[in-house]
């Protein structure tokens, strides 16, 4: 791998770091409560097996048993532009989730290798915001430690 590759790879990776994590569990939250608006089941069930052969079923649960296709909708289709979305979903057919190695080694600025890749980085994004993941495999804690109101406190001292 050349310097230009690596570099490229650290910029994508770094963007998709780059959506705050409320706009991860707000995006969540939307994907839990509503059945998909913006694309067809044909493209969430093409999304479910791209995303399943990028993080499988393993010891862990796989990207569709935590619904990752939901939260790929929903980013798709309430935050990105309107050119964004129509070349997005455009490109996605031309996705073939049993070629992945040969996207992964093509130009990442031609099509349809920078849908793949965008589409890859909001697969490992939902993936590893999505509750399921964070408590049972990451064993994320929003508040580490715990309060106990009951604890003896020592007695003061007044010399």
């Amino acid at each position: 791998m050349d310097r230009r590759s690596l570099l490229k790879s650290l910029a994508a990776a770094g963007a998709v770091a780059l959506l705050p994590d409320e706009a991860a569990f707000a995006a969540w939250a939307r994907a839990g409560s509503r059945r998909a608006h913006g694309l067809t089941s044909a493209q969430l069930d093409r999304i479910g097996a791209i995303a399943d052969a990028i993080l499988p079923r393993t010891h862990t649960p796989s990207a569709t048993d935590v619904g990752v296709p939901a939260f790929v909708d929903v980013i798709v289709s309430e935050n990105y532009t309107d050119a964004d979305r129509a070349a997005f979903i455009a490109n996605l057919d031309a996705i073939d989730a049993n070629a992945l190695d040969a996207i992964e080694a093509a130009d990442r600025r031609a099509e349809p290798q920078r849908t793949y890749w965008r589409l890859k980085g909001l697969v490992v994004h939902g993936y590893f915001t999505s509750e399921r993941v964070m408590k049972d495999v990451l064993h994320y804690e929003v508040m580490p430690g715990r309060f106990n109101g009951g604890a003896p406190m020592p007695s003061a001292r007044h010399g």
